[in-house]
Protein backbone atom coordinates (compact mmCIF):
# COMPACT_ATOMS: atom_id res chain seq x y z
CA UNK A 1 0.00 0.00 0.00
CA UNK A 2 1.13 3.45 -0.65
CA UNK A 3 -0.43 6.94 0.66
CA UNK A 4 0.28 10.41 -0.03
CA UNK A 5 0.56 12.63 2.51
CA UNK A 6 -2.14 14.22 2.12
CA UNK A 7 -4.11 11.79 2.10
CA UNK A 8 -2.42 10.38 5.39
CA UNK A 9 -3.33 13.72 7.12
CA UNK A 10 -6.99 13.79 6.18
CA UNK A 11 -7.31 10.22 7.71
CA UNK A 12 -5.57 11.08 10.69
CA UNK A 13 -7.03 14.66 10.99
CA UNK A 14 -3.28 16.35 10.96
CA UNK A 15 -1.80 19.49 10.05
CA UNK A 16 1.30 18.84 7.31
CA UNK A 17 4.86 20.66 7.65
CA UNK A 18 6.61 19.44 4.43
CA UNK A 19 5.52 18.10 1.27
CA UNK A 20 2.16 17.28 0.58
CA UNK A 21 2.57 14.72 -2.22
CA UNK A 22 5.52 12.85 -0.61
CA UNK A 23 4.97 8.94 -0.91
CA UNK A 24 4.52 6.64 2.34
CA UNK A 25 5.10 3.22 1.74
CA UNK A 26 4.51 1.57 5.31
CA UNK A 27 4.65 2.42 9.09
CA UNK A 28 7.55 1.76 11.21
CA UNK A 29 9.04 2.04 14.68
CA UNK A 30 11.27 5.25 15.45
CA UNK A 31 13.81 3.65 15.20
CA UNK A 32 13.67 1.54 12.68
CA UNK A 33 11.73 3.43 10.23
CA UNK A 34 13.36 3.65 6.72
CA UNK A 35 13.09 6.58 4.31
CA UNK A 36 9.57 6.30 2.81
CA UNK A 37 8.13 5.15 6.30
CA UNK A 38 6.16 7.05 8.60
CA UNK A 39 6.47 7.06 12.52
CA UNK A 40 5.63 8.79 15.71
CA UNK A 41 6.86 10.89 18.47
CA UNK A 42 5.57 11.47 21.74
CA UNK A 43 7.91 11.61 24.42
CA UNK A 44 10.26 13.84 25.11
CA UNK A 45 12.93 11.36 24.11
CA UNK A 46 12.30 11.49 20.85
CA UNK A 47 10.85 14.97 20.69
CA UNK A 48 14.45 16.52 21.40
CA UNK A 49 15.99 14.74 18.74
CA UNK A 50 13.50 13.81 15.66
CA UNK A 51 16.92 13.34 13.63
CA UNK A 52 17.40 10.15 14.85
CA UNK A 53 15.14 8.59 13.15
CA UNK A 54 15.21 7.79 9.54
CA UNK A 55 11.66 7.96 8.87
CA UNK A 56 10.16 9.90 5.99
CA UNK A 57 7.63 11.46 8.05
CA UNK A 58 6.71 11.76 11.95
CA UNK A 59 3.46 12.22 13.65
CA UNK A 60 4.44 14.71 16.64
CA UNK A 61 1.58 16.57 18.94
CA UNK A 62 0.03 19.60 18.10
CA UNK A 63 1.38 21.57 20.96
CA UNK A 64 4.98 20.72 20.19
CA UNK A 65 6.90 23.26 18.12
CA UNK A 66 10.02 22.19 17.03
CA UNK A 67 13.15 24.26 16.65
CA UNK A 68 13.55 25.88 13.36
CA UNK A 69 16.60 24.16 12.18
CA UNK A 70 15.07 20.15 12.20
CA UNK A 71 15.64 17.90 10.13
CA UNK A 72 14.15 19.69 7.15
CA UNK A 73 13.50 16.66 4.64
CA UNK A 74 11.96 15.03 7.90
CA UNK A 75 8.03 15.71 7.11
CA UNK A 76 6.08 16.55 10.29
CA UNK A 77 2.29 15.78 11.17
CA UNK A 78 0.74 17.67 14.01
CA UNK A 79 -2.05 15.49 15.82
CA UNK A 80 -3.46 16.04 19.57
CA UNK A 81 -3.02 12.50 19.95
CA UNK A 82 0.22 11.02 18.04
CA UNK A 83 -0.26 7.38 19.15
CA UNK A 84 -3.71 6.76 18.82
CA UNK A 85 -2.70 8.37 14.71
CA UNK A 86 -0.03 6.21 14.47
CA UNK A 87 -1.89 3.39 15.14
CA UNK A 88 -4.53 4.14 12.80
CA UNK A 89 -2.27 4.01 10.04
CA UNK A 90 -0.72 0.77 11.22
CA UNK A 91 -4.68 -0.84 10.52
CA UNK A 92 -4.61 0.45 7.21
CA UNK A 93 -1.36 -0.67 6.01
CA UNK A 94 -1.60 -3.55 7.84
CA UNK A 95 -5.39 -4.58 8.07
CA UNK A 96 -6.68 -7.47 10.09
CA UNK A 97 -7.07 -10.41 7.91
CA UNK A 98 -10.96 -11.72 6.75
CA UNK A 99 -12.41 -14.92 7.82
CA UNK A 100 -15.51 -15.98 6.44
CA UNK A 101 -18.14 -16.91 8.81
CA UNK A 102 -19.11 -20.56 9.70
CA UNK A 103 -19.17 -23.50 11.99
CA UNK A 104 -16.18 -26.07 11.38
CA UNK A 105 -17.66 -29.27 11.06
CA UNK A 106 -14.63 -30.47 14.13
CA UNK A 107 -16.79 -28.30 16.55
CA UNK A 108 -18.69 -30.24 19.42
CA UNK A 109 -21.82 -27.98 19.64
CA UNK A 110 -24.37 -28.91 23.08
CA UNK A 111 -28.00 -28.62 23.01
CA UNK A 112 -29.71 -25.33 23.30
CA UNK A 113 -27.11 -23.54 21.80
CA UNK A 114 -28.19 -19.92 20.45
CA UNK A 115 -26.14 -18.26 17.53
CA UNK A 116 -26.08 -14.43 16.69
CA UNK A 117 -25.40 -13.52 13.19
CA UNK A 118 -22.48 -14.90 11.23
CA UNK A 119 -20.74 -16.72 13.84
CA UNK A 120 -17.02 -17.45 13.24
CA UNK A 121 -16.15 -21.03 14.71
CA UNK A 122 -13.44 -22.93 13.99
CA UNK A 123 -11.70 -26.19 14.78
CA UNK A 124 -11.94 -28.58 17.80
CA UNK A 125 -14.37 -25.84 19.46
CA UNK A 126 -16.35 -27.38 22.35
CA UNK A 127 -19.17 -26.13 23.37
CA UNK A 128 -21.59 -27.10 26.28
CA UNK A 129 -25.32 -26.74 26.48
CA UNK A 130 -27.64 -23.74 26.72
CA UNK A 131 -24.66 -21.31 25.76
CA UNK A 132 -26.01 -18.19 24.05
CA UNK A 133 -23.48 -16.55 21.39
CA UNK A 134 -23.47 -12.94 20.02
CA UNK A 135 -23.28 -11.24 16.71
CA UNK A 136 -20.07 -11.85 14.41
CA UNK A 137 -18.18 -13.96 17.65
CA UNK A 138 -14.77 -15.41 16.46
CA UNK A 139 -13.93 -18.54 18.65
CA UNK A 140 -10.54 -19.51 17.43
CA UNK A 141 -9.29 -23.71 17.49
CA UNK A 142 -9.21 -25.65 20.40
CA UNK A 143 -11.16 -22.84 22.45
CA UNK A 144 -13.60 -24.89 25.34
CA UNK A 145 -16.70 -22.53 26.13
CA UNK A 146 -19.16 -24.69 29.57
CA UNK A 147 -22.66 -24.74 29.47
CA UNK A 148 -24.54 -21.48 30.75
CA UNK A 149 -22.10 -19.18 29.20
CA UNK A 150 -23.38 -16.40 27.43
CA UNK A 151 -20.65 -14.53 24.95
CA UNK A 152 -21.11 -11.09 23.81
CA UNK A 153 -21.73 -9.49 20.23
CA UNK A 154 -18.22 -8.83 18.15
CA UNK A 155 -15.93 -10.68 20.74
CA UNK A 156 -12.78 -12.69 20.00
CA UNK A 157 -11.52 -15.89 21.95
CA UNK A 158 -8.28 -16.90 20.78
CA UNK A 159 -7.16 -20.57 20.62
CA UNK A 160 -6.69 -22.75 23.75
CA UNK A 161 -9.03 -20.49 26.31
CA UNK A 162 -11.24 -22.33 28.89
CA UNK A 163 -14.48 -20.49 29.62
CA UNK A 164 -16.26 -22.29 32.72
CA UNK A 165 -20.07 -22.70 33.18
CA UNK A 166 -22.03 -19.70 33.80
CA UNK A 167 -19.55 -17.30 32.64
CA UNK A 168 -20.61 -13.94 31.18
CA UNK A 169 -18.43 -12.14 28.59
CA UNK A 170 -19.79 -8.64 27.14
CA UNK A 171 -19.27 -7.37 23.99
CA UNK A 172 -16.24 -6.07 22.11
CA UNK A 173 -13.92 -8.21 24.07
CA UNK A 174 -10.54 -9.63 23.52
CA UNK A 175 -9.77 -12.79 25.46
CA UNK A 176 -5.88 -13.93 24.36
CA UNK A 177 -4.77 -17.52 24.33
CA UNK A 178 -4.33 -19.84 27.34
CA UNK A 179 -6.73 -17.71 29.40
CA UNK A 180 -8.88 -20.06 32.14
CA UNK A 181 -12.25 -18.35 32.94
CA UNK A 182 -14.25 -18.96 36.10
CA UNK A 183 -12.11 -21.95 37.41
CA UNK A 184 -12.65 -22.75 41.05
CA UNK A 185 -11.39 -20.49 43.60
CA UNK A 186 -8.45 -21.79 46.47
CA UNK A 187 -10.96 -22.25 48.87
CA UNK A 188 -10.30 -24.86 51.40
CA UNK A 189 -11.41 -25.53 55.05
CA UNK A 190 -9.09 -27.21 58.15
CA UNK A 191 -10.75 -30.85 59.12
CA UNK A 192 -8.24 -31.75 61.62
CA UNK A 193 -5.15 -32.89 59.39
CA UNK A 194 -6.76 -32.49 55.89
CA UNK A 195 -8.02 -29.48 54.03
CA UNK A 196 -11.60 -29.89 52.56
CA UNK A 197 -12.58 -28.35 49.35
CA UNK A 198 -14.98 -25.21 49.21
CA UNK A 199 -17.46 -25.87 46.55
CA UNK A 200 -17.47 -22.77 44.35
CA UNK A 201 -21.12 -21.95 42.82
CA UNK A 202 -20.68 -18.56 41.28
CA UNK A 203 -19.61 -17.19 38.04
CA UNK A 204 -17.12 -14.64 36.27
CA UNK A 205 -18.94 -11.68 34.60
CA UNK A 206 -16.67 -9.66 32.00
CA UNK A 207 -17.94 -6.18 30.64
CA UNK A 208 -17.79 -4.90 27.33
CA UNK A 209 -14.83 -3.57 25.90
CA UNK A 210 -12.49 -5.38 28.30
CA UNK A 211 -9.34 -7.03 27.23
CA UNK A 212 -7.70 -10.03 28.66
CA UNK A 213 -4.06 -11.30 28.29
CA UNK A 214 -2.61 -14.53 27.59
CA UNK A 215 -2.70 -17.19 30.34
CA UNK A 216 -4.83 -15.54 33.22
CA UNK A 217 -6.08 -17.09 35.37
CA UNK A 218 -9.64 -15.20 36.76
CA UNK A 219 -11.79 -17.75 39.50
CA UNK A 220 -15.45 -18.02 39.63
CA UNK A 221 -16.84 -16.29 42.81
CA UNK A 222 -17.50 -18.73 45.56
CA UNK A 223 -21.19 -17.62 45.69
CA UNK A 224 -21.68 -14.37 43.67
CA UNK A 225 -19.71 -12.82 41.12
CA UNK A 226 -16.07 -12.39 40.20
CA UNK A 227 -16.30 -8.90 38.26
CA UNK A 228 -14.39 -7.46 35.50
CA UNK A 229 -15.70 -4.00 34.48
CA UNK A 230 -15.77 -2.42 31.32
CA UNK A 231 -12.65 -1.74 29.44
CA UNK A 232 -10.58 -3.50 31.53
CA UNK A 233 -7.00 -4.45 30.57
CA UNK A 234 -5.26 -6.93 31.59
CA UNK A 235 -1.46 -8.13 30.56
CA UNK A 236 -0.37 -11.53 30.28
CA UNK A 237 -0.08 -13.91 33.78
CA UNK A 238 -2.36 -12.22 35.89
CA UNK A 239 -4.23 -14.22 38.40
CA UNK A 240 -7.38 -13.03 39.94
CA UNK A 241 -9.47 -14.36 42.75
CA UNK A 242 -12.44 -15.90 43.96
CA UNK A 243 -15.22 -12.70 44.50
CA UNK A 244 -12.60 -9.96 43.18
CA UNK A 245 -14.03 -6.93 41.75
CA UNK A 246 -12.14 -4.67 39.07
CA UNK A 247 -14.08 -1.25 38.23
CA UNK A 248 -14.24 0.30 35.00
CA UNK A 249 -10.88 1.07 32.90
CA UNK A 250 -8.05 -0.72 34.75
CA UNK A 251 -5.07 -1.91 33.92
CA UNK A 252 -3.21 -5.13 35.56
CA UNK A 253 0.34 -5.27 34.20
CA UNK A 254 1.70 -9.03 33.77
CA UNK A 255 2.41 -11.17 37.01
CA UNK A 256 0.02 -9.37 39.47
CA UNK A 257 -2.25 -11.30 41.58
CA UNK A 258 -5.19 -10.64 43.36
CA UNK A 259 -6.57 -12.36 46.45
CA UNK A 260 -10.23 -13.17 47.19
CA UNK A 261 -12.48 -10.45 47.44
CA UNK A 262 -10.26 -7.46 46.89
CA UNK A 263 -12.51 -4.44 45.53
CA UNK A 264 -10.03 -2.58 42.77
CA UNK A 265 -11.75 0.65 42.14
CA UNK A 266 -12.00 2.51 38.69
CA UNK A 267 -9.32 4.01 36.60
CA UNK A 268 -6.80 1.84 38.28
CA UNK A 269 -3.17 1.11 37.39
CA UNK A 270 -0.89 -1.79 39.18
CA UNK A 271 2.14 -2.35 37.88
CA UNK A 272 3.96 -5.38 37.44
CA UNK A 273 4.36 -8.14 39.66
CA UNK A 274 2.13 -6.43 42.61
CA UNK A 275 0.63 -8.43 45.10
CA UNK A 276 -3.02 -7.06 46.06
CA UNK A 277 -3.82 -9.13 49.66
CA UNK A 278 -7.68 -9.99 50.16
CA UNK A 279 -10.84 -8.17 51.32
CA UNK A 280 -9.05 -4.83 50.55
CA UNK A 281 -9.95 -1.76 48.71
CA UNK A 282 -8.14 0.06 46.12
CA UNK A 283 -9.80 3.41 46.11
CA UNK A 284 -10.36 4.99 42.39
CA UNK A 285 -7.37 6.65 40.45
CA UNK A 286 -5.10 4.99 42.05
CA UNK A 287 -1.57 3.82 41.46
CA UNK A 288 -0.12 0.36 42.69
CA UNK A 289 3.68 0.21 41.79
CA UNK A 290 5.74 -2.80 40.47
CA UNK A 291 6.54 -5.39 42.70
CA UNK A 292 4.36 -3.81 45.50
CA UNK A 293 3.19 -5.45 48.35
CA UNK A 294 -0.72 -4.24 49.27
CA UNK A 295 -1.96 -5.39 52.40
CA UNK A 296 -4.31 -2.86 53.49
CA UNK A 297 -7.20 -0.28 52.01
CA UNK A 298 -5.35 2.38 49.71
CA UNK A 299 -7.15 5.92 49.04
CA UNK A 300 -8.32 7.51 46.00
CA UNK A 301 -5.89 8.71 43.58
CA UNK A 302 -2.94 7.58 45.94
CA UNK A 303 0.15 6.48 44.67
CA UNK A 304 1.93 3.36 46.66
CA UNK A 305 5.01 1.70 46.22
CA UNK A 306 7.05 -0.82 48.35
CA UNK A 307 6.72 -4.40 50.77
CA UNK A 308 5.03 -3.78 52.65
CA UNK A 309 3.22 -0.76 50.65
CA UNK A 310 3.63 2.97 51.33
CA UNK A 311 3.59 6.24 49.60
CA UNK A 312 5.28 6.57 47.08
CA UNK A 313 7.35 9.24 48.14
CA UNK A 314 7.88 7.60 51.41
CA UNK A 315 9.11 4.57 49.38
CA UNK A 316 11.35 6.67 47.59
CA UNK A 317 13.33 7.58 50.23
CA UNK A 318 13.17 4.30 52.17
CA UNK A 319 15.56 2.95 48.85
CA UNK A 320 17.62 5.50 49.03
CA UNK A 321 18.44 4.61 52.75
CA UNK A 322 18.97 0.79 52.14
CA UNK A 323 21.38 1.45 49.72
CA UNK A 324 23.32 3.13 52.28
CA UNK A 325 22.63 0.50 55.47
CA UNK A 326 26.21 -1.44 55.32
CA UNK A 327 28.08 2.20 55.03
CA UNK A 328 25.89 3.02 58.15
CA UNK A 329 26.17 -0.03 59.54
CA UNK A 330 29.91 0.37 59.93
CA UNK A 331 29.69 3.96 61.48
CA UNK A 332 27.09 2.61 64.01
CA UNK A 333 29.77 0.11 65.18
CA UNK A 334 32.31 2.81 64.89
CA UNK A 335 30.52 5.16 67.72
CA UNK A 336 29.65 1.95 69.76
CA UNK A 337 33.41 1.49 69.77
CA UNK A 338 34.42 4.97 70.48
CA UNK A 339 31.10 5.63 73.12
CA UNK A 340 32.95 2.24 75.14
CA UNK A 341 35.98 4.32 75.26
CA UNK A 342 35.11 7.03 76.42
CA UNK A 343 32.57 5.38 79.49
CA UNK A 344 35.74 3.51 80.57
CA UNK A 345 37.88 6.43 80.75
Amino acid sequence: MKLFINEIAKIIRAEIIGDPLFVINGVCSFEDSASHDITFASDAKYLADLCQTKAGAIIIPDIFIPDDDHCSDIILLKTNNPKLSFFELVSIFHPAKKTKPGIHSSANIGSHVIFGKDPIIRSNVFMGDSVQIGDNVHLMPGVYIGDDVSIGDNTIIKPNVTIMGKTRIGKNVIIHSGTIIGSDGFGFAQNFDKHEKIIHIGYVDIGDHAEIGACNTIDRGTFGMTVIGNGVKTDNLVHIAHNVKVGDNTLIVAQVGIAGSAKVGKNVIIAGKAGITGHIKIGDGSIVGPYAGVHSNVSENEIVSGIPHMPHGRWRKVVSIMSRLPEMRKKLFSFEKRLKNLENK
